[in-house]
């Protein structure tokens, strides 16, 4: 078995047994906090290598994906833009959280797909290609959106700037990604088996860096779990519920296919709650990073879930479409 074999093993590894490896590591933090809260000061460093590897992944062709069907793209990024952010501020109402709670709940409406939305899309047979090319729209444009709508709908309690958020998500988002891009195109030009092995190794690399932060997260905020966690809990759940459920609505309701449907309800649910953790350790409290660093773990429940569903709901079509076939 070649090097890259093995590589390609282990991030398999990693991305299936993901959501194993977040359950174990938050319990480990809840138990053993020390071992985990050391991480903390090292978030966003973690999130600007997650996102080095989103930008590894992107290539020309998704970029002109983008213009080749800019409807579906754009009622896609709209969607996750528009109910997402308004659902957040909605729950932080209803469920009447505390500001710390509130900001992570919002912090995490505002954020843009996360790279677990193409996986399931891919999981999901649905139309990849329109999923990356809706997550690469709503990630550099985060820099704009984010900040807009935290300052809209949590500005009284904010003290930070627009600027000062901007500049954040410049270097922890659009920077990583942009590097990342130009390194695939350098690595695809001149050593294309290096770029292979980059592509092979940096699931696994991301799993990690996405469980290092969970884990951070969960151990500086065991004492807020254990007296806050049921409120946070259902605050994470109903989010991704509606994220779900609307983007799945819009898709049929605007009259995508079947595939482009799948991808628009990932990439409307499943934010980079990464950077919502990152934002929200870097300018508010421990506290503000819990929903988000929850919600790595519950998406990382219902997508799969959803995923096989969708899988299994293609397969059945496809067998009844050539029973009918051979009936004829």
């Amino acid at each position: 078995m070649s090097a890259l074999d093995t590589l390609e093993r282990i991030g398999n590894v990693a991305s299936t047994y993901f959501v194993v490896w977040v359950l174990l590591f938050s319990g480990a933090a809840l138990l053993t906090p020390e071992t985990f809260t050391w991480i903390s000061p090292y978030i966003t460093p973690l999130l600007g290598i997650i996102m080095l590897g989103m930008g590894l992944t992107l290539r020309p062709a998704d970029f002109k994906r983008i213009v080749e069907r800019p409807r579906d793209v754009a009622i896609g990024a709209l969607t996750q833009w528009i109910v997402m952010p308004l659902a957040a501020w909605g729950l932080t109402i209803a469920l009447s959280l505390p500001p710390a709670l509130a900001i992570g709940v919002v912090l995490l409406g505002a954020a843009p797909g996360g790279t677990a939305s193409n996986v399931m899309t891919y999981l999901g047979k649905g139309d990849v290609a329109l999923s990356v090319a809706i997550t690469t729209v709503t990630t550099l444009a985060a820099p704009i959106v984010m900040p807009t709508w935290v300052v809209a709908l949590a500005g009284e309690q904010l003290q930070v700037t627009f600027a000062e958020m901007f500049t954040s998500i410049v270097q922890v988002v659009l920077i990583p990604v942009i590097a990342g891009f130009v390194l695939r195109l350098a690595l695809d030009r001149y050593a294309p088996r290096l770029a292979a092995a980059g592509l092979n190794v940096f699931p696994a690399i991301s799993v990690v860096a996405i469980v290092a932060i969970v884990a951070a997260v969960v151990g500086a905020n065991v004492e807020n779990i254990l007296t806050a966690g049921a409120v946070v809990l259902v605050a994470v759940v109903a989010h991704n519920a509606i994220g779900l459920a609307a983007g799945y609505g819009v898709g049929r309701a605007s009259g995508m296919s079947p595939d482009r449907v799948r991808a628009c309800t990932f990439e409307v649910a499943l934010q980079n709650s990464g950077l919502a953790v990152a934002l929200a350790t870097a300018y508010f409290s421990p506290l503000a990073a819990l929903p988000p660093a929850l919600f790595s773990v519950w998406h990382n429940v219902t997508g799969p879930a959803l995923a096989t569903y969708f899988s299994r709901q293609s397969t059945e079509t496809a067998d009844a479409r050539a029973a009918s076939t051979g009936d004829d």
